[in-house]
């Protein structure tokens, strides 16, 4: 039993991660707040659940929810940089504006794909062994993904993304443009989070226009989680805590499911997830000076009996 649960929990952190590692590009590298989040992962949903009811092969159906995603992450970044409108404020509205489009895609509320032929089925058929291949398959594609994006922060247009989001006087004193590189930052990070809703939606067996609410909050989590377990600068290490902070975070879900908290009080459990990681470093350093504080108090002491 606690083995299926491990890995069912595995298995959903690294769907997830897909989000999380979608989060961690505008939140830590364009030092941009986008909330497009909560509208891209269901958008990635609803295009791959539509187009494999339509007989679209599930590959092609999954990648074009990617290209979706870029659309939809690249319009916040046109409202943003073009229309001169908040970073926040722009995601907002493109949140909202895809809540209606996603509604106007599916032609309904939820979408079931219990009997459809998604990504795990095909290769399922491959003879793979059936219990392990939701594992098996997301493993290999985070992966792929995680090296992909490592390779790409490290090119050129990579140095320059990261330093539009450190330092965008910098480059725009070099001749870049600030304004196209926040746009393909921001059109990447919503491809990945939609690449993740078409993840989901093919494992969880069904899309619904509301499960989106709340994966802000999800990727967050796993990022700052992420940051506490791998304290790291350096990309590489850095992605590679979004991962791992995308499962902690799933497994503390598990563990707060199985100490009895209802669904409903996941919220909560979140919230103190964030408030534990984000404060974690400050009690660190408290306990590491006030340890300091008693050895120096426990030297002082002999000093002084021996004057």
């Amino acid at each position: 039993m606690w083995l299926n649960i491990l890995q069912g929990t595995i298995e959903q952190g690294l769907a997830f991660s897909l989000l999380a590692l979608g989060v961690y590009l505008p939140f830590r590298i364009l030092d941009f707040p986008d909330l497009t989040v909560e509208g891209s992962f269901p958008l990635g949903a609803s295009v791959t659940a539509v187009l494999i009811i339509n007989g679209v092969n599930p590959f092609l159906a999954t990648l074009l929810a990617f290209f979706a995603g870029m659309l939809a992450g690249m319009l916040t970044g046109i409202i943003n940089t073009k229309l001169k409108i908040t970073g926040l404020l722009a995601g907002i509205l493109t949140m909202t504006s895809l809540y209606s489009i996603n509604l106007r895609i599916m032609g309904r509320s939820n979408i079931p794909l219990l009997r459809e032929t998604t990504i795990l089925t095909v290769i399922k058929s491959w003879g793979l062994p059936e219990r392990y291949v939701s594992l098996i398959v997301f493993t290999l594609l985070v992966l792929v993904v995680k090296f992909l994006l490592d390779y790409f922060l490290a090119t050129e247009i990579g140095m320059a993304l990261r330093a539009t989001g450190d330092s965008p006087i910098m480059i725009q004193s070099l001749g870049g443009n600030t304004d196209h590189l926040k746009i393909l930052g921001l059109g990447l990070a919503n491809g990945l989070v939609a690449f993740s809703g078409a993840l989901t939606c093919q494992y969880q067996g069904f899309t619904d226009v509301g499960m989106g609410i709340g994966m802000i909050v999800i990727g967050l989590a796993s990022v700052i989680i992420g940051e506490v377990v791998i304290r790291t600068s350096k990309i590489i290490f850095a992605t590679l805590g979004v991962v791992i902070g995308s499962i902690i975070y799933r497994l503390a879900i598990a563990i707060a499911l199985q100490l009895g908290f209802a669904p409903t009080d996941l919220k909560i459990v979140t919230a103190l997830l964030v408030i534990l990681a984000l404060g974690a470093p400050t009690l660190r350093n408290f306990m590491i000076q006030d340890e300091f504080a008693e050895r120096l108090m426990e030297r002082s002491v002999p000093d002084a009996q021996i004057k």
